[in-house]
């Protein structure tokens, strides 16, 4: 069974979504014969870092809202991430471009580690407040999860994996993708945003069943429908290209 999914690195949503992934495999009885593809999402490419001023200023300003809304956002959204386990430093946040980044994810997926990538970005923005933007902070970062340095210092010198980034990205729009986290089950049932764990390993089973039986005794419904939105339960909690995260 492989699930595709499009993430940022600075989308709150999929670093939960992805937890809740995890979860969910665990209670997975086929967990072993499922294979996890990441493509790249850039909720703001235009993104550049701002160390001058923290999360919640940038948002207000970008997004013209009152700072105290955009503070009750990132608290509302910590809370939601330590019902995981996970710890957002929200004010420690280190905003910024996330394209480079992408660009080492694709170079570690080569290697066999997209997930620890993508684990390793997500972790660094959110829990330790460091620069998921400059190249220095972007190599510790890999060097960390068993990269290559000189590798590592070579894609980001040069344009490789762009084009890899770019189709991903064209692929998204070409689905209609405009919120992330977005998990495509076999290529066909979707699942949009951070749906909780309970949902997503009552996904897998159904879509196991489908693919897996000769009669389709148990139609799929409830967490994942098509990618055209079919049979597609309420979106969980995303964050789109706007900039609304809910």
């Amino acid at each position: 069974m492989r699930i595709d999914i499009w993430s940022d690195i600075v989308c709150p949503f999929c670093y939960v979504g992805k937890r809740n992934l995890e979860l969910a495999l665990a209670e997975f009885e086929h967990r072993d014969e499922v294979e996890v593809v990441w493509h790249s999402f850039e909720l703001d490419p235009s993104a550049t870092e701002h160390p001058a001023g923290s999360l919640p200023e940038m948002i207000a300003g970008k997004y013209q809202m009152p700072l105290e809304q955009a503070i009750a956002s990132q608290e509302s959204i910590a809370e939601r991430a330590r019902e995981v386990g996970l710890d957002f430093n929200w004010r420690q946040a280190r905003y910024g471009n996330t394209f480079d980044a992408h660009r080492v994810i694709h170079y570690a997926a080569e290697q066999g580690l997209a997930s620890a990538a993508q684990e390793a970005f997500k972790k660094a923005y959110f829990t330790q407040g460091r620069s998921v933007q400059d190249h220095e902070s972007i190599l510790d970062i890999a060097s960390e999860i068993g990269l290559d340095t000189a590798e590592v210092e070579a894609v980001l010198k040069s344009d490789r994996y762009a084009v890899d980034v770019r189709a991903d990205e064209q692929l998204a729009h070409q689905l209609g993708i405009n919120g992330v986290p977005f998990f495509l089950i076999e290529s066909k049932w979707a699942v949009n945003g951070a749906q909780p764990a309970e949902a997503l390993v009552q996904a897998l089973r159904q879509v196991w069943e489908q693919t897996h039986q000769v009669e389709f005794l148990n139609p799929l419904a409830g967490a994942a429908g098509d990618a055209a939105g079919n049979n597609a339960a309420e979106a969980g909690p995303s964050c789109d290209v706007n900039g609304n995260c809910s």
